[in-house]
């Protein structure tokens, strides 16, 4: 555990965690607790890593496209372990229905009453497998939950567990079986990321069985899911200047000016890069962001959402970037 945690018990009995007096030095421990403890899990993806960091302290959905077998649910069981998070799994697949879910209102006989019955969107961490397997019905299920972190059961609004994130997978749109998910599902993942193959040193130690399953069942929590709530708290807090603020808008915008634009990143997309840019600030260990912060995040939060005629959404970001005038001290 990180060292800022006291136990205590709190007024109704039950047992509890607080932290530390400074919010800022128990996240940015946090942070680095959770690469050394992930890295070993997910070797050789260090970029993978930071993203799942990223969207752990942002509150951000996080989609990884990749081909199966790189590590994409060994990731996402790393960063539930690592913070004693309930976790669970779908499986998509074209049969999947909304209510395999979301969850279900079943007749209880000896009760003579509807009791419902929750599916696995109410975990803190779902990973969804293969989501662009389900047909559009079935990821439409997501997108109440992932936007407003709650679900409608047969009219009953349910709140889920807080903190609540989505880790989604994506095969590569050239496979067969696969449904293109559409912009509104795609616009609430706040960072996109890839995994890749590992390098041949990577690999091998992969096939000597260093790192993977074997690693996770060594897995010391970091911090539970009080502490992982209170850094996304002293994270949302982290200072954005106006001047910064204003570049993030000037950046969005001009992804949906650009000549080649069809769709470009929408209002969800600056308070996205806002928050993920406050999360690398904590990262880098600094209580505040800087213009440098925003571009080294601009590509993972903003290339899923465009969507452009002739060129892909990373190049549409790298040129907007480099027309992007920065913001002086």
């Amino acid at each position: 555990m990180v060292s800022g945690e006291l136990d205590h018990t709190s007024d109704n009995g039950t047992q509890d965690r607080t932290v530390g007096n400074d919010p800022y030095a128990f996240t940015m421990e946090v942070a680095a607790s959770l690469k050394t403890t992930i890295s070993k899990v997910l070797l050789g993806s260090d970029h993978a890593v930071l993203a799942a960091i990223l969207a752990m302290l942002s509150g951000s959905n996080l989609l990884i496209e990749d081909i199966p077998g790189v590590g994409k649910t060994l990731l996402a069981k790393a960063m539930a372990l690592s913070v004693q998070a309930t976790h669970s799994r779908v499986q998509g697949h074209p049969d999947l229905l909304p209510s395999d879910i979301t969850g279900v209102s079943v007749y209880m006989p000896d009760k003579s009453q509807w009791q419902i019955r929750t599916g696995p969107l109410f975990a803190n961490i779902v990973l969804f497998d293969e989501l662009n397997r389900t047909p559009p019905r079935t990821q439409a299920a997501l997108l109440e939950a992932m936007a407003e972190r709650h679900v409608t059961i047969d009219g009953q609004t349910l709140p889920l567990p807080s903190p609540h994130l989505v880790v989604a997978t994506q095969n590569p749109l050239s496979e067969l079986g696969t449904f293109p998910l559409v912009e509104s599902q795609l616009d609430r993942f706040g960072i996109c990321t890839t995994i890749g193959y590992p390098d041949e040193a990577t690999e091998i130690d992969v096939s000597q069985l260093r790192g993977g399953e074997r690693a996770l069942e060594s897995i010391v929590a970091v911090c539970d899911t009080y502490g992982w709530q209170f850094a996304r708290d002293a994270v949302a807090s982290v200072t954005v200047s106006d001047k910064v603020a204003e570049m993030v808008v000037r950046l969005i915008r001009k992804t949906r000016s650009h000549k080649s634009v069809v769709l470009g990143a929408s209002p969800r997309a600056s308070l996205n890069l806002t928050r993920v840019a406050q999360a690398y600030a904590v990262v880098a260990g600094r209580t505040y962001v800087t213009p440098d912060d925003v571009k080294a995040v601009a590509h993972g939060v903003l290339h899923h959402r465009i969507l452009a005629d002739g060129m892909s959404g990373m190049d549409v970001v790298t040129e907007c970037l480099a027309t992007l005038e920065m913001p002086r001290p």
